[in-house]
């Protein structure tokens, strides 16, 4: 039972902190709120950093919201956390028959769904106790974002576009920032959101090919096997898409050439996932995934460099 309960994910990075330093009794927990895999809760938080960011570009004299950056790096953690604790419950029968999450805490007896939703209460409310730091607007905004929370892990049975919903909720941070400083939503923010809910599809589409034989097999639906063989211009698409917009939410808030030539960076980066994607190559699509961190960072630098300067 011990070695059970020791055993890593298997899509997880090997050797990470979790399995490493957690203690035995956490280590089921931790993976199943995937923080043995942190990529999740960067490409969480960028769309926040992101949001008030360009709320730093519209307003320049307020500066940028560095207390809180830090609350919604924390939330997250928690949320995503929480979010995935959630889909697991859901997914527990899937999960079970796809050879990469048969591993997880749930199918694999680390933990029960009783447990599971124990850990998600626990979550939740730790992650409500952040949201009240913030402004009554962005409370109310932050707590309407739990409904697409809740319909996601339904979506990829009822929809082949589980993906635009992961991307509702997933882009949501973008909202969430900018109404954290200016107390409500205007066009920039809605430009940004609209854009990062493209990038959310494209890099999820990406992800989901690691899968496509095991969707098909259970009847999961998603964009990558929608797609098929024109996953490559449909995600070059979608990333097009939401770089124009990005583009417009600058200008929309009264930024200018210095985001538009900074950003080129995360453009570049977007554009060498698309072009060495190879569903083919064990290993291709979680790394062009996992790359959306930087893009994350690059457009989080273009932003900033906007408002500094």
């Amino acid at each position: 039972m011990s070695e059970i309960h020791s055993a890593p994910v298997a899509d997880a990075q090997k050797d990470n902190w979790v399995d490493r330093y957690a203690p035995a009794i956490a280590k089921p927990y931790l993976r199943l709120a995937r923080w043995d895999r942190p990529i999740g809760v960067w490409l969480l938080f960028w769309p926040c950093v992101w949001g008030l960011a360009l709320a730093a570009v519209a307003q320049p004299d307020w500066g940028f919201g560095w207390y809180h950056a830090i609350l919604m790096l924390i939330g997250a953690g928690l949320m995503r956390g929480a979010g995935c604790t959630f889909n697991d419950i859901v997914d527990r029968d899937i999960d079970d028959k796809v050879a990469r999450t048969r591993s997880r805490p749930i199918p694999s007896g680390q933990v029960t769904a009783k447990q599971a939703l124990v850990f998600l209460v626990a979550q939740a409310l730790l992650g409500a106790i952040i949201l009240f730091q913030f402004n009554r607007f962005t409370v109310w905004a932050g707590v309407a974002s739990l409904v697409l929370v809740a319909i996601y892990p339904f979506m990829k049975r009822i929809t082949w576009w589980p993906q635009l919903f992961l991307g509702l909720a997933f882009s949501y941070g973008a909202l969430v920032g900018w109404s954290s400083q200016t107390g409500g939503i205007a066009w920039p923010a809605l430009l940004l959101y609209l854009g990062t809910i493209l990038w959310v599809i494209g890099y999820d589409t990406i992800y989901a090919l690691q899968d496509v034989e095991d969707d098909a097999l259970v009847g999961v639906k998603s964009t990558a096997r929608l797609f098929g063989e024109n996953v490559r211009p449909a995600v070059a698409v979608l990333y097009v898409g939401a770089f124009l917009l990005w583009q417009a939410a600058n200008l929309q808030a009264g930024g200018g050439l210095i985001f538009a030539v900074l950003s080129l960076v995360a453009g570049g980066l977007l554009a060498w996932q698309v072009y060495t994607l190879n569903a083919e190559t064990p290993g291709n699509p979680l790394l062009r995934f996992q790359n959306n961190h930087y893009v994350g960072i690059a457009i989080s630098l273009a932003l900033l460099a906007e408002w500094a300067w």
